[in-house]
């Protein structure tokens, strides 16, 4: 049981839980450095590292050298303190990672899962688990704890998956209850996009802001709204479906969830891009949707750094087109929200670089009153697979981190 603020325990665990995020984010200090950053006295930070690591929750890593004195010993994170899980479900694969408490990855695996492939979603999860666990030399029961980032939201008053019609095998009232019942550790559940602005927000390009909106656009184009950093999920957990807004300059779309689709996705999503791409006569390579967007707006981007010589014209049209696309759904949820900052995401938003930015920042300041900056998002592997982890992490460190109980 915690104790009554203001007491020993208290103030105890209170500069528990600041030396070690210290040590989090510095890796390895001495007793005289986490006193200094702390306002400790020397006394009161070797009873605190005596404590700690008597838990379990920091080790002795070595001593300094080259300095004047004698060596002074150093303290980190105890890695093996807990682990988490996180994974990123799409229709084509599962991606799944295991970190340790420090944040370090330790194991991965990637499992495909193409719509023939035989097995329930629970099979799936658990598979794609079990191989970063095995990966990491772990297992399932070492796990403190899992997100499962997916497309769409599952309802907090049902328990079932919507906005995500496309994910095949998701929607089964009880699979929730299935997967707590495989799964031997607490789980939790985001969308997506969300996930990928929560990474965004620890490790990326939104590192500081609270109010910030991000705009995924890969296989789908979707929105995490960080308000006074907290996210807004909404009332069904939906808030940031973005691609079903109605937006001039596409046909009005009816039965979006039938269709699975809306006027901001026809507009801007990978289906305009190699739309527009064909309209201006240029190559398309081979490839999943979202990949082949990517690959045009990539060179469009590459083109454009290189001076703009010899059949430049075209690439030109591409960015800017797509960047009128992007920013005409932006000019209604900036004026809505109008949030400090906006961070593009998803490999078809970011693979036009700065290009490509700076033409939406330069739409977008014509079409909205708010003029919030924008930026690319600099969490380049799986901000998705990071987020989910980041999330973890968070939630367990709060709890293996509380020594008042």
């Amino acid at each position: 049981m915690a104790g009554t603020p203001g007491t020993p325990r208290v103030l105890r665990a209170m500069n528990d839980r600041a030396a070690l995020d210290l040590l989090l984010e510095h890796g390895t200090l001495s007793r005289t450095r986490i006193g200094k950053l702390t306002g400790l006295s020397k006394p009161t930070a070797s009873q605190l590292l005596a404590r700690l690591e008597a838990a379990g929750l920091v080790l002795a890593t070595g001593t300094t050298a080259g300095r004047p004195g004698p060596n002074a010993q150093l303290y980190s994170v105890n890695p093996a303190a807990a682990h988490v899980a996180g994974l990123d479900v799409t229709t084509e694969r599962i991606r799944a990672a295991v970190a340790d408490i420090t944040g370090r990855t330790v194991g991965s695996f990637r499992l495909p899962t193409p719509h023939h492939r035989a097995g329930s979603a629970v099979e799936q999860v658990v598979q794609a688990l079990d191989g970063a666990v095995k990966a990491a030399g772990l297992g399932r029961s070492d796990l403190h704890r899992a997100v499962i980032g997916t497309p769409g939201a599952f309802d907090p008053s049902t328990g079932r998956l919507r906005y995500a019609s496309h994910l095949p095998g998701w929607h089964s009232p009880a699979l929730l209850d299935e997967l707590a019942a495989a799964l031997p550790m607490p789980l939790e559940y985001d969308n997506d996009v969300n996930l990928a602005a929560v990474a965004e927000q620890r490790i990326g390009a939104a590192r500081g802001h609270d109010d910030f909106v991000l705009l995924w656009n890969e296989e789908g184009i979707g929105a995490a709204l960080m308000i006074g950093g907290r996210l807004h999920r909404g009332w069904t957990g939906g808030a940031g479906e973005v691609g079903f807004l109605p937006v001039p300059g596409t046909p009005l779309v009816r039965n979006v969830t039938r269709t699975n689709n809306g006027g901001f996705q026809e507009l801007a999503g990978c289906n305009a891009v190699l739309r527009h791409a064909r309209e201006l006569g240029l190559d398309i390579p081979e490839g999943p949707l979202p990949d082949a967007a990517a690959a045009v707006l990539c060179r469009a981007a590459a083109v454009h750094a290189e001076g703009g010589e010899g059949g430049a014209e075209p690439y030109a049209e591409l960015l800017a087109r797509c960047a009128t696309g992007m920013a005409v759904g932006l000019a209604s949820v900036v004026a809505v929200l109008d949030p400090e900052l906006i961070v593009l995401a998803g490999d078809v938003a970011v693979a036009g670089g700065e290009p490509l930015r700076a033409l939406i920042q330069s739409e977008l300041a014509e079409l909205a009153v708010p003029r919030p900056r924008l930026v690319l998002g600099s969490v380049e592997m799986h901000p998705v697979l990071s987020g989910a982890l980041e999330s973890a992490l968070a939630t367990t460190r709060d709890e293996v981190f509380d020594t008042s109980r």
